[in-house]
């Protein structure tokens, strides 16, 4: 178990102290990985290398991406902080909950920008999502102390090792690459039969598609398969 398989990626943050504090944060518990999505500031700066006091090494050493699909194509699991339920299929968690999921995967923690957090779209690239147990009559949180919070209790878990999942070696989870590379081509052959319709509720059944697969915990094999199938569909025609 390390600490190296663990990212914290923010999507568009819009200040350059929260990006700094969110950096020192990180290295506060010895984590190293700092993911970035179209950062409103430009980046880096010196108000970001300021705020960081000292974890500079974190700051250059981070990654930026334009968007949520290429950031996430190297993570395992993607668990989306969000302050409130959202009514998806999709598992809820709280921080008790991380003590069930394998942090010998690669693990990003998503938090949203500071106004408007994370939408619908965003949330279902994701496994899980998390809240962080608030009063329940003011739950907004500065994103650096979200993301503190999640950094101090993944690293007691990680200390405690507390974490035992036994699967056969032979097995390998898919990748997000590999799981998007599928649903984009069943996104394809169902384009091209005209299914999505009306129009206007494509976005949101494409929504619907990627939760489905998401949270399914595929193998390589298994994505692969798939991907036969949806080849094949299209053959057919």
């Amino acid at each position: 178990m390390s600490k190296n398989n663990i990212s914290f990626i923010l999507h568009k943050p819009q200040l350059s102290e929260n990006i700094g504090a969110c950096a020192r944060a990180i290295k506060n518990f010895n984590f190293k990985k700092l993911i970035l999505i179209d950062p409103k500031p430009i980046f880096p700066n010196d108000k970001i290398f300021a705020t960081s006091v000292g974890a500079k090494d974190v700051i250059t050493q981070s990654k930026e991406y334009e968007t949520l699909e290429k950031a996430l194509s190297k993570i395992d699991i993607v668990i989306a902080t969000s302050a409130r339920f959202r009514n998806k299929n999709i598992k809820h968690i709280n921080l008790e909950g991380l003590k069930k999921i394998n942090l010998k995967k690669k693990i990003g923690f998503l938090f949203g920008s500071e106004a408007s957090g994370l939408s619908n779209d965003e949330i279902s690239y994701a496994n899980y999502t998390l809240q962080i147990p608030t009063n329940p009559d003011f739950k907004s949180l500065n994103l650096s102390h979200s993301l503190i919070i999640i950094a101090q209790y993944v690293s007691s878990l990680i200390k405690l090792k507390s974490i035992t999942f036994r699967k056969s070696k032979k097995i390998k989870s898919a990748s997000k690459k590999e799981i998007q590379s599928m649903l984009n081509l069943c996104i394809k052959n169902l384009d091209e039969i005209n299914f999505f319709r009306p129009k206007e509720k494509r976005p949101k059944m494409i929504e619907n598609l990627r939760n489905i697969f998401y949270k399914m915990d595929l193998s390589d094999k298994e994505t692969r398969i798939l991907s036969g199938v949806f080849a094949s569909l299209s053959k057919k025609r």
